[in-house]
Parts: C-alpha cells; structure tokens; sequence
C-alpha cells in the first residue's frame, strides 16, 4: 500500500501539549510525521507539518485532526516529493530600525530578480543601549545560476539606505 502525503497548517491558543496531542493523532492513524516548523507567536502555537500516512487512511486522520480541541488544522495533498531545483543558495540578513513595509521592499527586489525565498524568520528586539526597537530577518533564498548577484547587491543596497536598514548577502555553503 502507498503512502499519501499531505501538508498540515496548524494553529491555536498556545498551551502545553499540544504537539504531543497532534503527533499522537498522526500516529494513531498510522501517519509517519517527516518535517515540520513550528513557532510560538503572540499567545498563539503555529505550524506546518509534512506526513505520510497509508492510503485509506488520510480520511480517518483528516477528521481526528480536525476533531483536536483547541487546535485547527487543515490538510492538503501533496506529491511528497522535495523540489530540486538547481541554483545558488543565498543567505540574506537584515537588521534595522522596526517600521511598517521592510519585508515588502525587500520581497519586491527578490522577486523582481526571480530569487525564491525558502525559509524566513523575523523577529523584534529592544536596541541594547537605545532601547528602540529593531527589526531582524534572516531569510534562505534560491536563485537560478543566472542570477545577477551585482545588480541584485546593488538594489538591496540602495533599499538598505531607503529603509535605513542593515542588509547582507551572502552566497549560503551547504
């Protein structure tokens, strides 16, 4: 029998037990949990889960998940398989006074260079003599070996001054 994949999103009211709660779901119903990210944000619990479970029983797992108290969860198909895709690895971080539009100026220039962001963390933190507060990113990215790494520099920089921000990029070492 073949296994099926499916893609969970979850989220709640954070509170102890809730991923032993989820994964004893997955298990119960013969899933195998493969990855996941998972945060704790603003009170809430929030995550992304990849598992396989045999076909004929993705049915009965979808509806003891969405039985979970306290917990929604979809689920949605997928073919299991990891994207390969050939290109350059980058690093991007990013450090700088907290306002309103920096992830959106700075996924504009991505895109308009054709880079995919893979993974991307953001937090904020009080300045340690200042007190201000400051917005950090650290952000995994994909390009195509065509990239134009200059004139990408280059645009990052020139939002970096715009923004008044901190911006670094670096080829990423696997």
């Amino acid at each position: 029998m073949a296994d099926q994949f499916l893609i969970l999103t979850v989220i709640g009211d954070d509170r102890p037990g809730l991923v032993g709660e989820l994964s004893a779901a997955i298990s119960a119903h013969q899933g195998n949990w493969l990855e996941s990210s998972m945060s704790h944000l603003a009170g809430k619990f929030a995550g992304i889960v990849k598992v396989a479970v045999p076909d004929g029983k993705a049915n009965a797992l979808k509806a003891a998940l969405a039985g979970l108290k306290g917990l929604k969860v979809t689920a949605e198909g997928s073919t299991g398989e990891k994207s390969v895709v050939a290109g350059r690895r980058l690093k991007l971080s990013l450090v700088g006074h907290d306002r309103i539009g920096i992830v959106r100026e700075v996924s504009q220039v991505l895109a308009r260079h054709a880079v995919n962001v893979e993974d991307l963390a953001t937090r904020t933190a009080s300045a340690p003599m200042s007190a201000e507060i400051m917005f950090h990113a650290d952000i995994d990215l994909l390009a195509g070996p065509d990239l134009d790494a200059r004139a990408l520099t280059a645009e990052l920089e020139r939002i970096s001054n715009d923004l008044m921000v901190d911006i670094n990029l670096d080829e990423k070492i696997a």
